[in-house]
């Protein structure tokens, strides 16, 4: 480990370079336009707004399978972006489509189009529609999953365009059909009243895939595309307003949690180096360069951060530093044991290496099955989680680890500047696992009898915000503009005064004094209690009036299952992950029990404190997925180490206790590191960054706890304490003269 000058200086150029660039960068940005910088962040509508636009449907008494199918096809379209954008009903007949970090609604109603019927018909079905007759299309819009442009540049001579479309499978059944009744015959694709395209069949198409060649250009087979994807809606939208919004948490809540953060990140990095000495000080230098890297990550790949994506980039934060605690507890324990310095920390590197990939490798299999299969703030939330977790272990396994050995070739070789952990006794947490065990099932039953009572009172089980259950909007049309303070600080208490409710979103038109407030559903005497109250003291313009409509949830049934399904299947790869690694179907149990656990535990928060369920709740769970997995991964990863070596006579538990009290530094010092960020959010951040934090400091409560005193005990009682064989190779017994045997 030694380092020769040039080294030195190499590396240090190297190190200073990666910090202060990359704070450039974050903070000014790679080009004119600011690339890259904190500021070019992309923000959701909570932080910063973007456009809205609000569609009629145009069919008479719709069915709410249509409504339903038509917003989930637009939420998967507006997708496309920003993975924050948010579909829902408003009133009898109109849809809003809600896409943040956008300023320019005719660029957006140009890409979305007028969604619209979309038929496929043969030549009778194309004349008689043509006469205005009566006629069965081929198929329509609901069979057609996808349509792609595409540029084919196999031909030399030059290149040919088309569009690839893909149907589902009962569409693809449909067309495979249509395509052999009409070969050598046109098939005619017309969209809302209009022939868009007439190709003439070739053969017949099996397979689910069929591809409209020879157009033009690029462009009319883009144009044909949109087309076709837009006309999979069920229903027909006309567009009859289109605004730009401001942020929906007001400016305020930016501001705060921005400082929040900011003071956190320094109190943390205060702790770091009071606890761990000089290793404090290479985690704050790693941590200040992931901090910077992660800012520029989420600028460059332009993801749109929104509370949930932050509560990802805090998850993100307690991993990194929980890789270096890892690191620094095996050096600790190194030196404790009478070896150097220099061979601790090479030594305390390679054995916190298998911990550091499971705790990260099981988070960010998570990460990826969220982003596959989950929609909405639950992509984002993926995404930043998946891009902190990857920088996250590089910073650790990497530039802690040449920052270290700088220091040490720098002259810090003295062991009281990296401090020692002697475990001079071991906690018998087996020995209390039976009262953890009715702990534990006393708060989680104590959350479902609570969750029974409010519901046998007339109350909701949980308690609902507006993105699940939907509510009033009633927009004012003021003689004035008013600033987002106002609105925030002046207004919104007036409403919930006026109407007694506890939760009021407000939406701003950018550059108007239209002002809009998302409340529960209100009476008629709730209504106009609120409207006397808001324009006795902030009057309306002339002439107009208070609009006032029903809203549906912003967050689907269809984004509550991908939720559910996505949380699921990433347990269950965890699960399988875990077993692999472990070689115990037992560790991976343990673990999966310990993760229902923490969310249990969240849950009964949420039910008996009335937080407020909103799209946070959904970040706040997989964040506890995320999360808790880490602890229990460092202690089974030690109880592993600890078998390798366990024979007939090894008291297992002995062994897992001691397992536990070697990561239980570890475990704790972790805890405090996440806590300290979630506690700044929670003193300084405004009600509905409190809503978000409280309950997150619960769910890392409830993770440090079940790993230390459940995962553990779950896998002694289901079979762990009878490993003590492992490893004993059976001896065969020799017989001596005398008789005697051995």
């Amino acid at each position: 480990m030694k380092y020769n000058m040039t080294k030195k200086v190499c590396y240090s150029i190297i190190i200073a370079a990666m910090a202060i660039g990359f704070t450039l960068i974050a903070i000014f940005g790679i080009d004119e336009n600011g690339s890259g910088s904190a500021k070019d962040i992309n923000l959701g509508l909570d932080l910063a707004g973007g456009v809205s636009i609000t569609y009629e449907i145009q069919e008479d008494n719709p069915t709410s399978q249509d409504v339903d199918d038509t917003i989930y096809k637009l939420q998967k379209r507006v997708e496309g972006k920003s993975t924050e954008s948010q579909v829902y009903k408003a009133g009898d007949n109109r849809i809003t489509v809600e896409i943040p970090g956008v300023t320019d609604a005719n660029e957006i109603l140009q890409e979305l189009g007028t969604p619209g019927s979309l038929e496929f018909l043969d030549s009778d079905g194309y004349a008689a529609w043509a006469n205005g007759e009566e006629y069965t299309p081929l198929l329509t819009g609901s069979d057609v999953k996808g349509a792609q442009a595409y540029t084919d540049t196999s031909s030399n001579s030059s290149s040919s365009f088309g569009v690839q479309l893909t149907f589902t499978d009962e569409g693809s059944t449909k067309f495979a059909e249509a395509t052999k009744a009409n070969l050598n015959k046109i098939i005619y694709i017309v969209y809302d009243g209009e022939v868009k395209s007439a190709p003439t069949v070739q053969s017949e198409i099996t397979g689910g895939t069929a591809s409209i060649t020879n157009m033009e250009s690029y462009e009319s087979a883009d144009t044909l595309a949109t087309f076709v994807r837009i006309g999979s809606i069920p229903l027909t939208l006309q567009e009859v307003s289109s605004n730009i919004v401001g942020a929906q948490l007001g400016h305020d809540a930016i501001t705060t949690s921005l400082y929040a953060a900011i003071l956190g990140l320094v109190l943390l990095c205060v702790f770091m180096i009071a606890v761990y000495r000089i290793p404090g000080v290479v985690a704050t230098i790693a941590l200040w360069i992931y901090t910077a890297g992660v800012l520029i990550l989420v600028s460059v790949y332009d993801l749109t951060l929104t509370l949930p994506g932050i509560a990802g980039i805090i998850l993100g934060i307690g991993m990194a530093v929980d890789a270096n605690v890892i690191i620094y507890t095996r050096i600790r324990e190194e030196i404790a044991a009478g070896r150097a310095v220099e061979s601790a920390i090479t030594t305390g590197y390679s054995k916190a290496l298998s911990a550091i990939v499971d705790g990260n490798v099981t988070t960010l299999i998570s990460a990826a099955v969220l982003y596959i299969f989950g929609s909405g703030p639950i992509k984002g939330f993926a995404t930043t989680l998946a891009v902190g977790i990857v920088a996250s272990m590089f910073t650790a396994l990497v530039i802690t680890r040449v920052i270290m050995k700088l220091l040490y070739n720098f002259g810090f070789t003295d062991p009281k500047w990296y401090g020692k952990t002697v475990h001079k006794k071991t906690f018998n947490v087996l020995g209390i696992r039976k009262w953890c065990f009715i702990g534990s099932i006393v708060v989680i039953v104590a959350g479902f009898i609570g969750m029974g009572a409010f519901s046998a009172a007339g109350k909701k089980t949980l308690n609902y915000s507006l993105e699940f259950v939907g509510g009033t909007t009633t927009t004012f049309t003021f003689d004035k503009e008013y600033t987002q303070a106002e609105i925030e600080n002046d207004m919104i208490p007036i409403i919930k005064t006026a109407a007694n409710v506890t939760e009021v979103q407000q939406q701003k038109v950018q550059n108007s004094t239209k002002v809009s407030f998302k409340t529960k559903d209100l009476t008629l005497d709730q209504r106009e209690a609120m409207e006397n109250a808001v324009t006795a003291k902030y009057p309306v313009q002339d002439g107009t009036i208070v609009e006032s409509d029903t809203i549906s949830s912003s967050v689907s049934a269809t984004t509550k299952r991908d939720a559910f399904v996505s949380v699921i299947i990433a347990t269950i790869c965890m699960l399988i992950y875990i077993w692999f690694r472990f070689r115990d179907i037992r560790f991976a149990a343990a673990a999966v029990i310990a993760l229902i656990h923490d969310v249990l535990i969240v849950l009964t928060f949420y039910a008996l404190a009335r937080v407020s369920v909103g799209t946070t709740f959904i970040a706040c769970m997989l964040t506890i997925v995320g999360y808790s997995i880490n602890g229990t991964i460092i202690i089974f990863d030690r109880i592993r180490e600890k078998l390798k070596s366990a024979n007939a006579k090894t008291d297992i538990t002995e062994l897992v206790n001691s397992s536990i009290t070697y990561t239980f530094t570890r475990n704790v010092n972790t805890t405090l590191t996440t806590l300290i960020m979630l506690v700044c959010l929670l003193i300084f951040g405004v009600a509905s960054v409190k809503e978000f934090a409280a309950p997150l400091i619960v769910g890392i409560l409830a993770g440090a706890y079940s790993s230390i005193c459940i995962t553990s005990a779950l896998w002694y009682i289901m079979g762990g304490k009878k490993r003590g064989i492992v490893n004993e190779q059976p001896v065969k017994a020799k017989t001596y003269e005398d008789g005697a045997q051995v």
